[in-house]
């Protein structure tokens, strides 16, 4: 009898095992669901408007990984580097896909080893800019004065890094694009210390713009921005500006900046660590694009996306901007940043991921309510920012009365700093509990006022934020915390 191949369709074969045409059709049409929705991604390279079932999608991250080299069945691998994995439950935890993304020479590079890995990365890519788009809504294309034009998202790279070094990578990349000797960084005031230390990394040196207060508001000095243009010319590589900051701070006149750097023909780069989740943000960039120049923005993928920290994006109007980011990796690089985004995306879909920004926006004005009624409980008030996530109240009644008049930073911070540990205690994570007066070196640069993003802020205060994925419940119960700790801190300030 020969041995030749049986063309038949693997049901009908399963047919003679004795299971009943019936079941197997029905069984059939789930099958070709899967099969469906793997294809749809591929083809229309979209996130999908429902989410993708866990099950769906562990069936996608088996079959691209059974194209990587490490998971063939009769492979043979003598190189140092063979995707290797001695533990199974690391192997599992990466869905068998251990070649990471990229090459040596570019990380958007498809790598020969891992055709399903190289899949997996183009695909996150495409669904994380479409979600942009259509989801928090930064546009690939903007309408200006002479027609379509590009936006902030007409293109992007993902990075398995953090803010910070996806920022360093940026302004490397920069000097490339712009085949320029030019190494000062005009930086806006934000008192974050990973911006601060991704433009030391990058070898530029950083100059730093301070900016003003108006009312509880801590803005953009425009006139300093363009005062330091006339002062470092042709020696200015670019400005980094902010549009996701703690309040006070409240995010940076980009659109103005813009059309500075236009006019100074000057790189422009915007640090929007978590703006996405932010649809006034989000309009404000894409004015930028229209009235000036943005030459990329940079993004974390954990605080708008609700993934494990180590990923960012950076979007660009200029492809070869994103081109040089790639080219400019060094090495290959890990996947699972890129991973958890993927499953997160298709576990969301579109519509998941809308509803988590309807629900955040919902919190809102719930969140001030409350925010509010405590601070006046305890002759406190709330700041009057210009901050759609951060919010802030005074804690200018938490010194005792020996201190309120003392000039020394020491002595302010202790008290308010007594209250930031209360909060700790309470399991409160996520608040900032910032005195007057604090002040700061970081890399041999004095910060006055650190905390508030500029000098002799007049209030002490406390932040927190009603960010993307907080919970109606996870609010009140914050709220009830927060009372009962002021309520102690009070008492225990009575005593003394």
């Amino acid at each position: 009898m020969g041995t030749g191949k049986d063309e038949r369709d693997i049901l009908e074969i399963m047919q003679s095992l004795g299971i009943p045409k019936n079941h197997l059709a029905v069984a059939k049409n789930n099958l070709n669901s899967f099969d469906s929705v793997t294809r749809s991604l591929l083809v229309h390279k979209r996130l999908p408007d429902k989410a993708t079932s866990d099950l769906q999608i562990e069936r996608i991250l088996l079959d691209f990984s059974s194209l990587d080299t490490n998971n063939f069945s009769k492979g043979c691998g003598v190189g140092e580097r063979e995707g290797r994995v001695f533990s199974s439950l690391v192997q599992r935890r990466h869905y068998h896909m251990s070649h990471g993304i990229g090459r040596s020479g570019d990380i958007v590079e498809p790598q020969p080893k891992a055709a399903g890995s190289s899949v997996m990365y183009k695909l996150a890519t495409n669904l994380a800019l479409d979600v942009i788009r259509r989801g928090s809504g930064l546009a690939a294309d903007v309408s200006g004065s002479n027609g379509k034009i590009p936006g902030p998202a007409r293109d992007g790279i993902l990075l398995p890094l953090c803010t910070g070094m996806s920022m360093t990578l940026t302004l490397q990349a920069l000097k490339s694009v712009t085949n320029t000797k030019a190494n000062v960084i005009l930086w806006s005031r934000i008192d974050q210390k990973s911006c601060f230390k991704a433009i030391m990394a990058a070898s530029c040196e950083p100059v730093i713009i301070p900016t003003k207060t108006v009312g509880d508001n801590v803005v953009t000095d425009v006139d300093a921005m363009k005062a330091a243009m006339e002062t470092y010319g042709n020696r200015i590589l670019a400005v980094i500006t902010t549009t996701s900051a703690f309040a006070p701070r409240v995010p940076d006149s980009v659109d103005q900046v813009a059309k500075l750097c236009n006019e100074w023909n000057v790189n422009h780069v915007i640090n929007n660590a978590y703006g996405l989740q932010c649809e006034k943000t989000c309009k404000l960039i894409n004015r930028a694009c229209v009235v000036g120049r943005v030459d990329a923005i940079v993004m974390s993928t954990d605080k708008n996306f609700l993934v494990p920290v180590g990923g960012a994006l950076v979007l660009s109007p200029n492809i070869d901007v994103v081109k040089s980011i790639g080219k400019i990796y060094p090495g290959r690089a890990n996947g699972s940043p890129v991973l958890d985004l993927f499953i997160t995306l298709l576990s969301l879909g579109l519509d998941g991921y809308k509803n988590l920004l309807k629900e955040r926006k919902k919190l809102t004005n719930s969140f001030i309510q409350k925010l509010e009624f405590v601070a006046e409980k305890y002759g406190e008030r709330i700041l009057k920012c210009d901050n759609s996530i951060s919010y802030g109240m005074t804690l200018n009644n938490l010194q005792r009365s020996s201190h309120k008049k003392s000039r020394d930073s020491d002595v302010n911070s202790k008290d308010i700093s007594y209250f930031g540990s209360l909060l700790f205690t309470r399991c409160i994570s996520g608040t900032r509990v910032v005195p007057k007066n604090q002040n700061k070196s970081i890399a041999g640069y004095e910060f006055d006022g650190f905390g508030s993003s500029t000098c002799n802020y007049s209030n002490s205060y406390l932040t927190a934020a009603c960010a993307i994925g907080l919970t109606k419940k996870e609010m009140e119960d914050f709220f009830v915390r927060l009372d009962k700790a002021l309520n102690e801190y009070h008492r225990k300030l009575a005593k003394k």
